[in-house]
């Protein structure tokens, strides 16, 4: 705990422990001393959590409860998930060896492939936990294998991102795969050497483009880390994130003008708001994609729970920290108006671009479930938006394996 500032000291008298710390906590949320954490990397753990990448065992015994007690939303969640194509036992594997993604997945030669079968991987990999059919195992396996035996390469400009999406799911599939499936895997040591020298590779140094592909970058990257058991790349990437999540997400906190990445040089206001879509006016939750469009803000809030999510798994919740109180007013700004709430003139000229997708269901359950943080407009999109099913590209099942989840 930090020591309270000296004015707020009197010769002679102490605070109790109650109200020391109920001062620290209001000086925290008015933005008047640093979070916990604030701006510095997380270590890797000395030893690390299976299956780790953001669901843990618990997580899954817990969603497996439900479903088979027939609760609800989870046995609603599993009915769409077992329902959906990523689910399918007579699914296909289509790996290429080079995985080419222009602008906007133009030309898309396997980026959807690629990306759809990651999803598959972890969806049928999660149908093994809940079902213990062994079937959904040897699928998830098949189309690891299918993979690993055949990528070298993405290439053109989307390279980057594509792979920070792709890899975001691939080790979600293998760490439960690994550690909780009683059968073999004999092929695990070459998907290990894919992700380790084709996805790791093109992730670990991140990106200067907007934030949500550095996001998505570093969730690949550390999820890639704790399957590997990687410190050296889990530490680079954590350091990474801490970075740009300041950078991402707005908080009064930090000033008149948002923080930003330093290998950006955007050393004056003019590039800031250039950079920030035009916005000229900050205000507490508003994001640097914000005036671009929500869908694209919620790959960056998505990224940024899931990272907090495995972090917590791994032994040090960032939740407590700048990063968690960012997602969360992050997540309750833009759920304000994807709600339906008319924006002001001051944000993004009076006009926003709705389409947050399912991506709020793990930062809500770990600020307003585990933590108990009021986020009303979080809760009502969260529920009205229940089961929350997949957005393709690397959120699926949330509601599942998150909605009131404690463990």
């Amino acid at each position: 705990m930090p020591e309270l500032p000296a004015r707020h000291r009197r010769r002679g008298t102490r605070l109790s422990l109650a109200a020391a710390v109920a001062s620290v906590a209001a000086a925290l949320v008015a933005g008047l001393v640093p979070w916990p954490g604030n701006g510095e990397a997380e270590a890797a753990p000395a030893t690390f959590a299976h299956p780790g990448v953001t669901v843990s065992r618990g997580q899954l015994d817990l969603a497996r409860e439900k479903v088979t007690a027939g609760a609800q939303p989870w046995k609603s969640a599993y009915d769409q998930m077992m329902g959906s194509k990523y689910a399918s036992l007579s699914r296909t594997p289509k790996p290429r060896a080079v995985v080419e993604c222009g602008s906007y997945s133009d030309p898309n030669h396997g980026c959807t492939d690629e990306r759809e079968d990651a999803i598959a991987a972890y969806t049928t990999a999660l149908a093994w936990y809940l079902t213990r059919d062994e079937r959904y195992a040897k699928k998830s396996i098949e189309l690891m294998d299918a993979w690993s035996g055949t990528i070298k390469d993405h290439t053109n400009s989307n390279a980057p991102l594509q792979t920070g999406w792709a890899g975001s799911s691939w080790p979600r599939a293998a760490e439960i795969i690994k550690h909780t499936y009683t059968g073999t895997w004999a092929n695990s040591g070459r998907f290990a050497t894919m992700l380790r020298t084709v996805y790791l590779p093109e992730v670990i140094n991140g990106s200067k483009s907007n934030g949500n592909w550095e996001l998505s970058m570093m969730e690949a990257a550390v999820g890639i880390s704790v399957f590997l058991e990687d410190k050296a790349s889990y530490d680079k990437a954590m350091a990474t994130f801490r970075t740009r999540t300041a950078a991402y997400v707005y908080l009064a906190s930090d000033g008149p003008l948002p923080k930003t990445v330093p290998k950006q040089n955007l050393d004056t206001r003019e590039k800031i708001v250039k950079y920030w879509q035009g916005q000229g006016t900050f205000t507490t939750g508003l994001t640097q994609e914000t005036c671009r469009d929500f869908t694209h803000t919620g790959y960056g809030l998505s990224a940024i729970s899931h990272i907090a999510e495995t972090s917590r798994i791994q032994g040090q919740d960032l939740y407590g920290t700048d990063v968690g109180e960012r997602l969360r007013q992050g997540l309750g700004f833009q759920a304000k108006y994807e709600l339906g709430e008319a924006p002001p003139a001051s944000l993004c000229g009076g006009t926003v671009h709705r389409g947050l997708g399912p991506v709020t269901e793990v930062g809500y359950n770990a600020l307003a479930g585990r933590l108990g943080h009021p986020m009303s407009n979080t809760q009502k999109l969260t529920e009205r938006n229940r089961p929350a099913g997949s957005n393709n590209l690397f959120v699926a099942w949330e509601t599942l394996t998150h909605a009131d989840n404690p463990r």
